[in-house]
């Protein structure tokens, strides 16, 4: 796993493009509440394999809405994939 430091640089780049996500009111309501459960299960105290596992769960039922607009699904799938690295 990547160090503290690294980890959290990672996290604070993923706090970003959620923060696009639930701010982009051409995403449906039901992603950005999504997103932003997975923000906050990022971002709660404890082991980063929880937080991150977590985060990709609430990611991962969204990722394929038929609603999504395609920008905000590279954006999922980006997110998606800085989490795996984390998560390691």
């Amino acid at each position: 796993m990547p160090g503290n430091a690294d980890t959290e640089q990672r996290i604070d780049q993923i706090n970003l493009q959620l923060d696009m996500l639930i701010n982009d009111m051409s995403v449906p309501k039901n992603v950005r509440n999504a997103v932003v459960q997975a923000k906050d299960k990022l971002n709660v105290a404890g082991e980063y394999s929880v937080r991150v596992s977590s985060a990709i769960y609430s990611l991962d039922s969204v990722s394929n809405d038929v609603n999504l607009p395609f920008q905000a699904r590279t954006i999922i799938w980006n997110v998606l994939s800085m989490l795996e690295s984390i998560k390691g």
